[in-house]
């Protein structure tokens, strides 16, 4: 993930976004994504407005643009009432409310979801929940969503597609019923110890 966003470059390979080659033109790759990291990476001293509104700053917005934006969001995730608070104090669903519209700011077709769920109450992971569903329809812009968590649970309810990486390595892709067909269980987490542990077992 930090090398689809551009942050270190990788030893071997290409990654692309729609088409675009990251290492050889990361600014217009980054500009096709929006990325949610697990750190959140929130200015403490700024207002969610603040934060979000930098940020489609920094990806060539419109001062005006940003801000009517950031409204919008903020309607959408039921944060209105924070905007105009810093984000310093709030609670972890607060934070993945403003950094999550953030990253989506200027409108990506691509969002990097990195671990999104870490430290969330019930509520708040329902939440996020709803907003990764809308996103993906057509109201919500048709997002490409790539979802990167040890939550199994997430994975089964949120995910048309699996990858599962282990060591670095690609060991199983597919629907999450094709996946527990190939493991042969009915638990997918069971499916994922068994699809990702399996090659460093066989191989002790």
């Amino acid at each position: 993930l930090r090398m689809l966003a551009a942050l270190i470059a990788p030893d071997a390979g290409r990654m692309q976004v729609d088409g675009i080659d990251v290492a050889a033109r990361p600014r217009e790759a980054l500009a096709r994504m929006g990325v949610l990291s697990d750190a959140r990476g929130l200015s403490p001293r700024l207002t969610a407005r603040e934060n979000i509104v930098y940020y489609g700053a920094l990806q060539g917005m419109a001062a005006d643009a940003a801000n009517a934006r950031a409204e919008s969001l903020a309607e959408r995730f039921e944060m209105s009432a924070l905007l105009d608070r810093r984000t310093e104090g709030f609670s972890q669903g607060e934070r993945m409310k403003t950094a999550l519209a953030r990253a989506l700011v200027h409108d990506p077709a691509n969002i990097i979801l990195d671990e999104p769920t870490n430290g969330l109450d019930v509520l708040a992971t329902r939440a996020l929940r709803e907003a990764l569903r809308w996103l993906r329809t057509a109201e919500g812009g048709a997002k490409c969503i790539v979802f990167s968590t040890h939550i199994m649970q997430e994975v089964e309810r949120l995910c048309d597609g699996v990858v599962i990486v282990s060591q670095g390595r690609t060991v199983a892709t597919g629907t999450v019923p094709e996946l527990l067909a190939q493991a042969e269980e009915h638990d997918f987490e069971e499916a994922f110890v068994k699809l990702a542990f399996a090659p460093a077992q066989g191989a002790a």
